[in-house]
């Protein structure tokens, strides 16, 4: 079997949708679609010098990578690796041969540091560890049958708070991005954000096609938005939430919980039977916010850092 490596080609729908079917085969619990492909192709930061990688047999995808520089970090020369495999076709070297290719682009891009995601099970750390990667910190993926599950029931804002939808601030977003932007920061991670440019934000963030601004609920106190969960869909039946966060001055009065609930149920009424989520295994609060909804851990990841030079 001859494999060749080479970058995605957004106007191949065959490498889109080849893209896309090996991502969920992987990994399933993370949402992939061909336009969501394109719009990270096409939108995101000249500064991140995204390349998202194809390995290619006869014709058909079978490995995937994105590679990309973290330019948000306060820290230079973070980069990112992430290669996954379509399951049929592992231990043939396709990994490897994503892997070097990836390091060359990120190398010659300044990064000092790499860091990659790799589910946690003996083949793969086993990889990660003999191209010289060292396993960090780690994270759960959590699924709800929203189909079948039975979510809490939803509650009244208390006084002096409204929910809202995202698709209300669409004339002027800033203060999501200002609530991201805080939110963000307060994550647990390898790596420092600081997330400063709105415009990117826009590109990136906000008019990403995955991002659903009806599901994505907010809870607003004293007239500003202070949390908020983030809902991307498929277009399908498939719901995630990538970010769910409260403003520091807000902490400790359940807002998140109740911005999320209230995604959750308009999720279910239109139409969504999975939902999908992830938690840093430290991040106890959040863990036991998701586990009274009803999500159940369905696999772990660990992220796995390697120094160049």
């Amino acid at each position: 079997m001859t494999v060749m490596i080479r970058e995605l080609r957004p106007d191949v729908p065959a490498d889109l949708e080849g893209f896309a079917r090996v991502r969920h085969l992987a990994l399933p619990y993370i949402l992939v679609t061909p336009d969501s492909l394109v719009h990270d192709l096409t939108r995101m930061h000249p500064d991140a010098h995204y390349r998202p990688l194809v390995a290619v047999a006869d014709g058909e995808v079978i490995g995937t990578a994105q590679v990309h520089l973290s330019h948000e970090s306060t820290e230079p020369g973070q980069g990112n690796v992430n290669v996954y495999v379509h399951p049929g076709h592992t231990r043939r070297g396709v990994g490897t041969l994503l892997v070097r290719a990836a390091e060359e682009h990120m190398a010659t891009h300044g990064a000092a540091r790499l860091h990659s995601w790799v589910l946690d099970e003996p083949g793969n750390r086993a990889f990660a560890r003999s191209h010289g990667y060292r396993p960090s910190r780690s994270a759960y993926f959590l699924r709800l049958d929203l189909a079948n599950g039975t979510l809490p029931p939803l509650q009244d804002p208390p006084p002096g708070v409204e929910l809202r939808r995202a698709s209300d601030y669409a004339d002027d977003p800033r203060p999501l991005f200002e609530l991201d932007a805080e939110t963000t920061a307060d994550e647990p991670g390898d790596v420092d954000f600081e997330f400063t440019d709105y415009e990117a934000w826009l590109e990136e963030t906000w008019r990403h096609p995955l991002l659903d601004l009806e599901l994505t609920s907010v809870a607003v106190a004293d007239g500003r938005p202070a949390a908020f969960t983030a809902a991307r869909t498929d277009g399908g039946t498939r719901y995630s939430t990538g970010m769910t966060g409260t403003a520091r001055a807000f902490r400790g009065r359940g807002l998140a919980k109740l911005a999320k609930n209230d995604s959750l149920h308009r999720a279910r009424a239109a139409g969504y039977t999975e939902a999908f989520t992830g938690n840093d295994t430290g991040n106890a609060p959040m863990i036991a916010i998701n586990e009274w909804f009803g999500y159940e851990v369905c696999a772990t990841e660990v992220r796995h850092v390697r120094e160049l030079g």
